[in-house]
């Protein structure tokens, strides 16, 4: 039998119902019941201006603000009920406040449309989980910095084509991964600023001839204003793409730490262990210890650009304005952002209390000829051209490799083979130490580089956790005085 569900609120133009697997198939409440709150609120906003404009008199707004307060409440104590058999939350919303006030409920979709709506409730959410994300990012670099600053003075080798390449510090490395995060926080900060537009009066594409009021509606909101053109409104979606490629690019930095962390925390890099909260055994192999939270953080990523992928070829072959197909723009979202802020705070949590492995690290250090390159460069201080200097230093190396000696353990006698102008100063240059000690150019790993380069984070993070503050509080300032 061919259940028929109740009548939509567009469905005037038709004789009956749709079928129960039409409205299965279209509905989206099950993911948009995400914007319950947001919906509630942006209807509050609409209402109240609705009344302010004069094109509902008070004594039908007031009953619809009262209704929407109530159902505001009941969201907020978990005790609002979804009703499934509707198409989302939207007429969830709106079929509530019409059982509560009658039906002078109905008036709230004045000069309104569906499209606008569900645009400002979404742009509302993204907002909010954006500044979770920028929170759940610099908590990680929080989590780096304290691990660069209690490890500062540890060599480690830095690679290039996964070969060792020249000494670094467990500082610069770390700090290098929170540079990244960095750039992630301010990007999604960059995305905020230009979705934090209100879509409200755009209506259904072309705007309402009603006299309503869109800077009111949009400063109720805590937007900066409204948007600009009610046809791009309807049918933008930019804001989402561009906080999925946020989303994806710092899921991209997050898979990239976990990686090295799983290849460090391996019985052939030695170079760390993992706090036994973070890690799982083996149901077969009792000896295993494996760093499961970070493989998953690198697993996950690929969802988050699936998702990205996902939205950017929904969006790529449809005509202005709105179309159907926008209704799936949301569950990527929610799932990329939810997984970039898990993963974020997990993996800020395996750092801070991962173990690193000093004498692992430093034994590590000393293979691999790393201080081939300041030979070189002290030999072009000796007015040798880099060239020249880069085969004279080739040739020690290859001595080295046959006599199985590191550069440092060569006799000045032995470095004179190579070139006469090695003097007994080179000893000053080629402990793994003194390698480090003297990269001292702005960026580089010296502990003098470093420090400012902790410094410059440090400022970043106050700067942003200000604006996330200062973005907080206007939101929440904008809810008090709606719900007065």
């Amino acid at each position: 039998m061919r259940v028929m569900a109740e009548k939509a609120l567009w469905s005037g133009r038709f004789d009956k119902a749709m079928g129960q697997d039409t409205l299965d198939f279209t509905s989206s409440l099950r993911t948009d019941v995400a914007l319950a709150f947001y919906d509630a609120m942006g209807s509050l906003a609409h209402v109240r201006m609705l009344r302010a404009c004069g094109i509902l008199p008070a004594k039908e707004a007031d009953p619809i603000i009262d209704g929407l307060k109530s159902i505001v409440t009941d969201l907020e104590g978990g005790t609002f009920n979804v009703d499934l058999g509707l198409e989302d939350i939207h007429t969830n919303i709106e079929h509530r406040l019409t059982e509560m006030i009658g039906p002078g409920g109905g008036r709230l979709h004045t000069g309104r449309s569906r499209n606008d709506q569900v645009a400002t409730d979404f742009r509302m959410y993204i907002r909010d989980i954006a500044l979770s994300a920028v929170n759940a990012l610099d908590g990680l670099i929080d989590a780096l910095i304290s691990i660069s600053e209690d490890n500062a003075d540890v060599i480690l080798p830095g690679f290039t084509h996964m070969q060792h390449a020249q000494p670094v510090t467990v500082a610069q490395h770390m700090l290098a991964h929170a540079f990244r995060f960095d750039r992630d926080g301010d990007r999604i900060i960059d995305a905020y600023l230009r979705m934090n537009r209100c879509p409200l009066g755009a209506a259904a594409l072309a705007g309402t001839t009603y006299p309503i009021d869109r800077k009111m509606t949009a400063q109720a909101l805590g937007f900066s204003g409204p948007t600009e053109n009610s046809m791009d409104t309807v049918s933008d979606r930019d804001f989402v793409a561009e906080i999925l490629f946020c989303a994806s690019l710092a899921a991209v930095h997050i898979s990239s730490l976990a990686e090295e962390l799983v290849l460090w925390s391996s019985q052939e890099f030695g170079f760390v262990e993992m706090d036994e909260a973070y890690s799982t055994g083996s149901s077969i192999m009792p000896q295993k210890k494996n760093p499961d939270v970070a493989e998953l953080a690198r697993g996950k990523t690929g969802s988050v650009i699936g998702n990205m992928v996902s939205l950017l070829v929904t969006l790529k072959g449809l005509p202005f304005t709105y179309n159907r197909d926008l209704q799936e723009d949301k569950m990527p979202a929610m799932d990329s952002m939810d997984t970039v802020i898990q993963c974020a705070s997990m993996m800020a949590s395996v750092v801070e209390t991962m173990r690193i492995n000093r004498r692992r690290m430093e034994e590590s250090a000393k293979a691999g000829f790393m201080n081939a390159t300041d030979l070189a460069d002290y030999l072009v201080m000796k007015d040798i051209p880099f060239r020249e200097a880069h085969g004279i230093v080739g040739a020690a190396v290859k001595y080295c490799v046959r006599e199985n000696k590191d550069l440092e353990a060569l006799s000045l006698d032995e470095l004179r083979k190579f070139s006469s102008a090695i003097e007994n100063n080179v000893f000053d240059v080629l402990p793994l130490r003194k390698c480090v000690e003297r990269r001292n150019s702005y960026g580089g790993t010296s502990p003098e580089s470093t420090d400012v380069q902790k410094e410059h984070l440090l400022d970043n993070l106050a700067a942003r956790e200000e604006f996330v503050h200062r973005q907080t509080e206007i939101i929440e300032e904008c809810w008090e005085k709606l719900l007065k």
